[in-house]
């Protein structure tokens, strides 16, 4: 389920990202769509892989998690960013093709890369707790 809504917030940024800069939607900017997710999901795992396998899923566990792979994690994408700004700004010879994958791909890093600081551990946790509800016979109920 996070992964799904992942990409649906991705794709709205990349849309967005492209209406706002003027940018027509063509192969190229649905190439860097495509791209964004894979660089997304890459950074999930970078964060996901912090927590420990076998211990308990907590919010302080969640928080340490984010703690360590911040820097990382936003130096990855800043990176990524700096690197297609040129192509974005379409300042050099024949850049105007590699617009609207730049533009896509900073738009979904723009927007992404917070997310999977701030919701990615919100929606694990809260995944988490209604699997633990459901394994352990808790409040889970069906109608």
């Amino acid at each position: 389920m996070p992964s799904g809504l992942f990409c649906i917030s991705e794709a709205c940024a990349v849309l967005a990202g492209l209406w706002l800069t003027g940018t027509e939607l063509d192969i190229s900017a649905l190439m860097g769509a495509t791209m964004v997710i894979g660089m997304l999901t890459e950074l999930s795992i970078f964060y996901l892989a912090e927590l420990v396998p076998d211990a308990p899923l907590t919010a302080d566990s969640l928080i340490e998690a984010g703690r360590a792979r911040l820097r990382p994690i936003l130096m990855s994408a800043l990176i990524a960013i700096l690197t297609l700004l040129p192509l974005a700004l379409g300042t050099g010879r024949g850049s105007g093709l590699q617009r609207p994958l730049a533009t896509a791909i900073i738009a979904g890093l723009t927007i992404g890369a917070p997310l999977i600081l701030t919701l990615l551990p919100r929606l694990v946790l809260l995944m988490s707790n209604a699997q633990r509800r459901v394994t352990h016979g808790g409040t889970a109920r069906t109608n």
